[in-house]
């Protein structure tokens, strides 16, 4: 068995047109794979974002109810580090350099090997002592300014292959020429794009064209929609040359399963860590605000050489990241620990039934929200402050740095919980704002607070907040029961006022 993992950043799922009919983005190869694939229709994320999305994908467990933006710890056990110890070679070439940071160190070293491309986004790349700030600065639109290490990066990619994406595929290809022959590994091709910034190559773009004259304007901020209408425009062309991108070197992927016949005998899948609003709801981005359908309801496509006989096929039940893990241990035949909560899909590629009834997700310290695939169901604390809630953890590190010596003085023990193997954790306080407010790990305070109730059925869009008391117990009652089976801190039910 051979399976190759197409991790992408931030895709949109109305984005592309196997999950769209409505989109202006031509993806011709996400469409091309469709026709071989099944195509997940209910698959939702877990925690959020980037870094706390991974750790869920290699632990098949939840665990924003515990801890924000962080490493793996030294109890969670990894998919990729599990092939590795059972005779099954795990690769990943990447260029997120999330993992190169101090609150995602851990991930990349769990597998036998790895390879990173340097100078996506805000990677601190070049050593530009004294970089012309003031020539930057004039080529970038103001809102961008503050991004140095993202304008420095891309002075050095003026060629379409010097961009990141192009490269990882070109290693990908590089790997399936020297391994295509042998059998028992697993690749994972993780692409940054298309996370902002939206940087495509010039061919990419001009099939967007806007009103916009003004200068380089390709990072929208996490914040309510406050652009001109061409800025807007700008922005939206901007991800859309980006997906663009992305959806071709795919396509070079699949001619070379074609070209080699790898579909014989190689599991092909892809999905993305989260989504991204594009001005839907009035916001741009993700983190700030509810976990609306745009950033939760995320696309998953599976091929499986032994459901080949099924391609096209629609999936409905509902799934959601920590289900990967397990899915991935399965289709090389090893056991899956009994710490995992996701369940396996290698059933579900048999016969679509449920496999669970309603799921959880959300960021550490703002919402706990629950779908069951025709609701959904943001529930958030009555009072938005850092009160009853804390970190667990035993790497102590969060997004780009590590906890700091104050934090670290007011730690306590915690009794284990079910998944840290009897060990006991550090108790600590989350970051805050000068008002106690919880901060997400780039600084910002949540907004947009208040408990809602959606029918993602009826209403897809989420534009009509329900007032149904019997359904929201009936969701809050699931929430607790799968909190509970997350063994979730004893404060979280209290911060959240939910009697366990």
């Amino acid at each position: 068995m051979r399976a190759v993992f197409v991790l992408l950043d931030s895709l949109n799922r109305n984005a592309i047109e196997t999950y769209s009919k409505k989109t202006n983005i031509k993806t011709p190869n996400f469409k091309r794979f469709q026709e071989k694939c099944l195509i997940f229709d209910n698959h939702y994320v877990g925690s959020l974002p980037c870094i706390p999305a991974r750790r869920d994908l290699h632990t098949g467990r939840i665990n924003f109810l515990h801890r924000s933006w962080g490493p793996l710890e030294p109890f969670d056990e990894s998919f990729p580090e599990i092939m590795k110890n059972n005779g099954v070679y795990s690769h990943i070439i990447t260029d997120h350099h999330h993992y190169f940071a101090d609150g995602g160190a851990t991930y990349h070293q769990r597998y036998s090997s790895w390879e990173l491309v340097r100078g996506q986004a805000i990677d601190r790349w070049k050593g530009e002592v004294q970089p012309d700030m003031d020539f930057l600065k004039e080529k970038y639109h103001k809102v961008q300014h503050h991004r140095k290490n993202y304008m420095i990066n891309r002075e050095y990619m003026t060629k379409e292959e010097e961009y990141c994406t192009p490269q990882v595929f070109a290693l990908a290809e590089q790997f399936l020429s020297k391994n295509k022959d042998i059998d028992n590994w697993f690749l994972q091709i993780e692409c940054f794009d298309p996370h902002e910034p939206f940087h495509a190559p010039k061919r990419f773009k001009e099939l967007f064209p806007t009103n916009y004259d003004g200068p380089i304007l390709d990072w929208p901020i996490y914040d309510r929609v406050k652009e001109t209408r061409e800025e807007i425009s700008e922005l939206k062309a901007n991800y859309a040359a980006l997906v663009t991108m992305v959806d071709e070197y795919f396509g070079k992927l699949l001619d070379y399963f074609d070209r080699y016949d790898l579909w014989k005998d190689t599991a092909l899948i892809l999905t993305t860590d989260h989504g991204f609003l594009l001005g839907e709801h009035d916001w741009w981005a993700k983190n700030r605000m509810p976990v609306y359908n745009e950033i939760a309801h995320i696309p998953l496509m599976i091929y499986h050489p032994d459901f080949k006989n099924k391609a096209g096929a629609r999936i409905n039940s509902l799934t959601q990241t920590i289900d990967i893990m397990p899915t991935f241990l399965d289709f090389f035949g090893l056991d899956i620990p009994s710490d995992v909560s996701g369940n396996s899909l290698l059933n579900v590629l048999e016969k679509d039934n449920e496999i669970r009834k309603a799921l959880i997700f959300g960021y550490f310290g703002s919402a706990c929200n629950i779908t069951d695939g025709e609701y959904t169901y943001f529930r958030y604390p009555e009072k938005m402050s850092a009160t009853d809630l804390y970190e667990y953890t035993l790497m102590p590190t969060r997004m780009t740095s590590r906890f700091s010596i104050k934090e670290l003085s007011e730690m306590t023990l915690s009794n284990p919980f079910k998944f840290s193997k009897g060990l006991k954790l550090l108790k600590l306080k989350p970051k805050v704002s000068d008002k106690n407010d919880p901060l997400e790990v780039q600084g910002m305070t949540f907004e947009d607070t208040n408990s809602k109730l959606f029918n993602v059925n009826s209403d897809p869009r989420q534009q009509l907040e329900l007032n149904e008391p019997e359904t929201v117990r009936q969701l809050v009652d699931e929430m607790i029961d799968l909190m509970t089976k997350a063994d979730a801190p004893k404060e979280m039910f209290k911060r959240l006022n939910l009697n366990n």
